[in-house]
Parts: structure tokens; C-alpha cells; sequence
């Protein structure tokens, strides 16, 4: 039997606060991919600097599949990823840029089975609409979209063969945009007969919701959808902060219930489209990919996908009393 000091040494390291960082996941926005330097060099970066594990989710081939796969399918395919994926099993992270915004709001409200979100760190989401296709510059393409757009952007046809179709909100035609856009009316709860009170359990279980607006962004139109602020339904006129639209005030998605627990933090960084800064990277996005301090107890009751670490935990009690008083106490941990 261990001598009564030994149980004492073991109690007290069990209330040892310890670090434990869940691992993260990034969604990458349109025309990217994660094989991209920028996207590798930004995962890289926030795995260094938080200590958790970060994988970017690639759906389809990247970049032109961001263009032209549509939302619920792109969802479906990172839901699956998700799912199979055991070092999430005990809950993880968003990081979204961009469009991949509008898959990670997926993967939390739409996708049945998959482990739990704690945080969704948004970088310029779209989240409340575009009222213009993101700009791609003057290639032929996207001349060709330019094109494609002013004809019939709610067409069964842009729908499924234009990604961004699926999150493009004409204010000056409502009907239309609830009829035919096939994937933000559901992501945003809008549609009155339709309201799923799952979607918005699900969305309102953040822990925390982060939403960086980028000052000198011009692809977002308006730029203040990163924040939930879209225009008024019938006019381009005024542009309502998010606590005034009607998703806010009747709480669609649990944004409302989010933000009175104090769970969202509006951010706004200096910077064009996904311009972000390493020094707004550290203050803004890695606290959000550190969990709250655990006490080594709490750490060996919680489910782990780390087996190892519980088997070294397990050795280092059991073999407790044959080390000798000058072996460092959490040398095992390590």
C-alpha cells in the first residue's frame, strides 16, 4: 500500500491546473486551397503559437471546387471528414476564412453524428448575404460569372453549379432569394415555414463565436456581413447593424442568445480580405484555439482521443512510489 505522503503527492498533482489545447480545423475561402502557401503558412502558424492541433479540411480539388460545388455537398463531404477524423472526437475548433465560413456554419447545424464545435472563429463570413459575387479580377471566368449573375443568379442552374449563389441575397428581391437560393435561407433559418429549432440548438451551443470584419475589405459587399449587418429587406438604402435585422431580434439561429451570454466578439482588424496581421492573429484568433486550464483529474476523466497520454498518466500513479524524491514530479507528462 502507498504511504500516506505518496496519496498525498497524488491528490495534489490531481488538482494541478494543466494546459489542454483542443485541436482546429480551417476551412479555406473561395479560389484557395490548403496545400497553398498562405494557407499552410496561416495553419502552421496558429498550431506554433497555441499548441493544438490544426488540419485544413480540403474539399474536392480546392480551388475550383470551391468555385463550383455547391454548399450542401461541399458540407456533406467535410461533414464526413469530420466525422472520421478521432482526434476530434472530444470537440474542436473552426477557423473559417471567407466562404469556408459558410461550410463550418454547416458542419455545426447540419451535420448529424459529427463531434462537438466549441468555437467558430470567423474571418470575413459572409454570413448575412453578399449583395455582389466575390471579385476575382478580370479573367474570363469571371467575366463569364459577371455575366452569369445579372441573367438569373436563383436559377436551378446557378444554384447548382455556383457556389457563392448559394449565399447571394438580393435585398430588393426577397421572394425571390427565399424561393430559389438553395443554401443561406436555411443555414440563416429564414425561411418562415421551414424554421428548424435543431439549426439554431445547435449554433447557439458555441462556446464562443469570434467575427473578424476586415476595415478595407471590398469583396464582401457590404463588408459588415461579417458581423451578421446586411441591408433591410427592399432596399440598398441603410445597412442595419446585426442587433437590428430581424434574424437578430426574433433569433433565428441563436445569435441573439450568443451574444446576451456574452459569447460574440465583433472584431475589426485594419486590412483588406483576409489581410490579417500576426500580431491580430496572436491577440484575436489564438486564445480562442487555447481551452480554459483542467486540473490533471478532469483531464483522466474527460473522454480522450490520446491514449497514450492516459497510459503514460496510469504508469506514472501506479509507479508513484518508487521514484526518488528529487525525480521531477511531471516529468512522465511530457
Amino acid at each position: 500500500m502507498a504511504p500516506p505522503l505518496t496519496l498525498f503527492i497524488i491528490f495534489a498533482f490531481c488538482l494541478i491546473p494543466l494546459s489542454y489545447s483542443l485541436p482546429f480545423i480551417v476551412l479555406h475561402g473561395i479560389s484557395d486551397k490548403c496545400t497553398n502557401r498562405g494557407v499552410t503558412q496561416f495553419t502552421e502558424l496558429l498550431s506554433s503559437w497555441s499548441g493544438s492541433q490544426g488540419n485544413c479540411i480540403e474539399i474536392g480539388d480546392g480551388a475550383w471546387d470551391s468555385w463550383t460545388m455547391p454548399l450542401f455537398q461541399q458540407t456533406a463531404i467535410a461533414c464526413e471528414k469530420v466525422k472520421n477524423m478521432s482526434q476530434l472526437s472530444d470537440g474542436y475548433n473552426i477557423v473559417g476564412l471567407s466562404q469556408g465560413n459558410m461550410i463550418g456554419r454547416g458542419i455545426i447545424e447540419f451535420c448529424e453524428g459529427g463531434p462537438p464545435v466549441k468555437n467558430l472563429i470567423s474571418l470575413a463570413g459572409p454570413h448575412a448575404g453578399i449583395a455582389a459575387i466575390p471579385l476575382c479580377g478580370f479573367l474570363p471566368i469571371c467575366i463569364l460569372l459577371d455575366a452569369l449573375v445579372k441573367l438569373e443568379i436563383y436559377s436551378d442552374f446557378l444554384q447548382d453549379h455556383l457556389a457563392p449563389s448559394g449565399y447571394y441575397k438580393i435585398p430588393t428581391d426577397i421572394p425571390d432569394y427565399l424561393k430559389g437560393c438553395k443554401f443561406l435561407p436555411k443555414l440563416n433559418n429564414e425561411i418562415v415555414n421551414e424554421r428548424n429549432s435543431t439549426y439554431k440548438e445547435r449554433f447557439a451551443s458555441l462556446e464562443n463565436l469570434v467575427l473578424i470584419m476586415f476595415e478595407q475589405d471590398s469583396v464582401l459587399v457590404p463588408k459588415e456581413t461579417s458581423w451578421f449587418g446586411y441591408y433591410p429587406d427592399g432596399s440598398f438604402d441603410t445597412l442595419l447593424p446585426a442587433q437590428q435585422t430581424q434574424l437578430y431580434t426574433e433569433d433565428w439561429i441563436g445569435l441573439k442568445t450568443l451574444d446576451e451570454a456574452g459569447k460574440v466578439k465583433f472584431i475589426n482588424v485594419t486590412g483588406s480580405h483576409l489581410e490579417i496581421s500576426r500580431s491580430d492573429m496572436k491577440k484575436y484568433i489564438v486564445p480562442y484555439l487555447k481551452d480554459q486550464s483542467l486540473t490533471a483529474m478532469q483531464l483522466m476523466t474527460t473522454k480522450s482521443s490520446s491514449h497514450k497520454w492516459v497510459s503514460s498518466m496510469w504508469n506514472f500513479l501506479m509507479n508513484m512510489g518508487r521514484f526518488s524524491e528529487d525525480q521531477p514530479l511531471l516529468s512522465v507528462v511530457y
